[in-house]
């Protein structure tokens, strides 16, 4: 079957029978639970009401359980257990309670550790240069005519895939021998210049700053709206008292509005922070983790699906979730104190 057609009839079926569950659901529940009749018809009424809020979270409660708390507890149950051969078992497999050894064996490897170095190299750099570069484009561009077209313009990687833009960049950096003409926009312009060609991202250290380009370019976009957004509501009053009071534009920026949107930088900031905790397909699109570039994404990867050792690959994701945990409910706590 055409793959368009096989995800057309995805859709209707999705909601096709989230349609008929919702309908089903309630006349079950007015109809044959509790009917709207007989002398406790006041009662049954309010008892429908107060059950049919969950009717319609069931499905969303359900697809978070099953993907995204199973996973959980089954990936914290494989990190905890060893996967043993049955013998004679036609590839069968059993699994042994092993406690924390995949964990030791996992911080016996050089190369985790290198992902953590490289994990935490990632998010000093990216970031900061995301928010950087995101607000003062949001300052620079929001009181030019165009300044809505250079916006969209640098928005615009937001839509691309990481992969895609991993390919993307993977050309950009790309390597020829002396002799032959460079594909590679950045060893065309050195080679132009009069320099050699580099192969960028097979120099250790400096090979990671080349992949973290690539996420500043997609996240600048995203942390330039927030902040525009965040930079349109400061009062215009605030900043008309500054001029009058002889403040100039550097001084309006970083005394006035830089304070006034702290919050808001903080939630772009630690945002951007949660992507890079997360990073895999770039640099799995561009480096695989070799020359020392591995990350904490990809080294997982690696031990589930290369390696076959689900122990360490589940003890790494989990590594991954305790990093990503405790950023996460400061978000959700943060952004809940704004809202009241």
């Amino acid at each position: 079957m055409n793959p368009a057609l096989q995800g057309l009839m995805t859709i209707v079926l999705g909601v096709g029978g989230c349609l008929a569950y919702f309908w089903l659901s309630n006349q079950v529940l007015d109809k044959v639970i509790f009917p709207a009749r007989g002398k406790n018809i006041g009662k049954n009424i309010n008892r429908a009401n107060l059950i049919r809020p969950w009717l319609f979270l069931f499905p969303a409660l359900f697809a978070l359980g099953l993907y995204l708390a199973y996973p959980v507890v089954e990936t914290l149950r494989l990190s905890v257990t060893e996967r043993v051969p049955v013998p004679g078992g036609g590839g069968a497999f059993t699994y042994e309670f092993v406690g924390v050894d995949n964990y030791a064996k996992m911080m016996d490897e050089p190369k985790f550790w290198e992902a953590v170095r490289n994990n935490f190299l990632w998010l000093l750099v990216v970031p900061a240069m995301s928010t950087v570069f995101g607000l003062l484009v949001a300052q620079l561009t929001d009181r030019l005519k165009w300044g809505s077209v250079a916006k969209s313009m640098i928005f615009m990687p937001m839509a691309i895939s990481f992969v895609g833009a991993a390919v993307i960049w993977k050309l950009v950096y790309d390597f020829r021998p002396i002799d032959q003409e460079q594909i590679g926009i950045l060893n065309a312009i050195v080679v132009s210049l009069g320099g050699e060609p580099h192969t960028w991202l097979t120099t250790p250290f400096w090979n990671n700053f080349f992949l973290m380009i690539v996420l500043v370019w997609i996240q600048t976009g995203f942390a330039m709206v927030i902040l525009s957004a965040a930079l349109r509501g400061i009062p215009e009053e605030t900043i008309e008292a500054a001029i009058v009071d002889g403040a100039n534009p550097f001084q309006i920026f970083f005394k006035i509005k830089i304070p006034q949107i702290a919050g808001t930088i903080v939630v772009v900031w630690t945002t951007i922070t949660l992507t890079v905790l997360k990073i895999f397909d770039i640099v799995f699109a561009m480096t695989n983790g070799q020359w020392e570039t591995q990350v904490l994404a990809n080294y997982m990867y690696d031990k589930l699906f290369r390696a076959g050792d689900w122990g360490i690959g589940s003890a790494s994701a989990m590594v991954i979730m305790l990093l990503v945990l405790p950023i996460l409910v400061w978000n959700v706590r943060t952004a809940r104190r704004e809202m009241r």
